[in-house]
């Protein structure tokens, strides 16, 4: 089982990446692509006059002609390639779930208990649950499709890295983490972690959504005016956030409890206990102010971005660059 474990973290790693990669060939050649209507762009100067319409809804605007993909029209032609891309990105993306199930399935059954056991097990847990996650909500808002590249983007780094750096042989669980408590206080940060990764990718998509729609060009923004609608992503990541918050509660309330069992306290402000703590206060400040009407969506999306990356101290830098008693990561 924990061979077969190791070769579908493969499996799952190459799926993602396909994945990745076909989003991203979405956005440059899908039909009405931007990169393909950048290229097939006339300045909107050049058609003043000729009776075109002219876009002014950022400084050097351009009319683009309609970019026609061979069998989108009525011609009854076959679809091309590249109107596949979409739809092959989700097919990759549901191979690479179902393998990242069955890995972290498999490992648990090899190590004969829940696979949270190490950090390598940990990241494994959160990226397979955010995975199911993210082709959930496409499955009832497929309009969010694009935010496919964000979520993809983010398991093939976080895989990657567990696979390559912090991959850790079959072993039994830590003395001090043999507790019932095992499974409900990291079973918490498990499911909470993976919302706040597919809602901080939601946060992104909105943040570059809205720089196109306000002009600007560079970097990202250059594809904004392919994703999903600003206002329904950013809906989106706002009810992940409201969902994953209360459960992340839960799961450091239940690590107090578990820590007064173990250690005689409930809090100690060990390394992790204090980063969790940030990540607990930056989320609940992104709750506070996307409901605050006077605060812009921008600056609300940018405290959850904020608060992502905290996730990701928590994750990763604390293990690594920290001692302490959670240190049973086998990093």
């Amino acid at each position: 089982m924990a061979e077969l474990s190791d070769g579908l973290l493969v499996v799952t790693l190459l799926s993602y990446l396909a994945a990745m990669l076909l989003h991203a060939g979405e956005y440059a050649f899908g039909a009405r692509g931007r990169i393909a209507n950048a290229a097939a762009a006339v300045p909107a100067r050049e058609l003043v006059g000729a009776g075109a319409p002219v876009v002014t809804e950022a400084p050097h605007a351009y009319a683009a002609p309609a970019v026609t993909e061979p069998g989108d029209g009525a011609s009854g032609g076959t679809r091309s390639l590249a109107a596949w891309l979409g739809p092959a990105a989700v097919g990759a993306t549901i191979l690479g779930a179902v393998a990242h199930v069955i890995t972290v399935v498999t490992r648990g059954i090899a190590a004969e208990r829940l696979p949270f056991g190490n950090m390598y097990e940990f990241v494994l847990s959160i990226t397979a649950l955010g995975s199911v996650i993210w082709l959930g909500t496409l499955f009832f808002q497929r309009q969010v499709r694009h935010l496919g590249l964000f979520v993809m983007l983010f398991e093939v780094l976080l895989v990657g890295v567990a696979g390559m750096v912090l991959y850790t042989p079959v072993g039994p669980l830590v003395p001090a983490l043999d507790s019932y408590w095992f499974g409900i206080h990291i079973g918490a940060v498990i499911t909470s972690s993976s919302l706040f990764m597919v809602a901080g990718a939601a946060s992104i998509m909105y943040l570059v959504r809205t720089g196109y729609d306000n002009g600007k060009r560079g970097f990202l923004y250059a594809f904004g005016g392919r994703l999903a609608n600003a206002e329904a992503v950013e809906r989106l990541s706002f009810r992940l956030h409201a969902f994953a918050f209360p459960i992340w509660t839960f799961g450091v309330t239940a690590g107090a409890i578990w820590a007064e069992v173990a250690w005689g306290r409930y809090w100690g402000w060990d390394p992790k206990e204090v980063w969790a703590f940030i990540s607990w206060v930056v989320y609940a400040g992104y709750l506070h102010a996307r409901a605050t009407p006077s605060i812009k969506r921008s600056t609300a999306a940018w405290i959850a971005v904020i608060g992502f990356l905290t996730m990701m101290m928590n994750l990763f830098g604390v293990n690594i660059f920290f001692t302490g008693l959670h240190s049973y990561g086998g990093v």
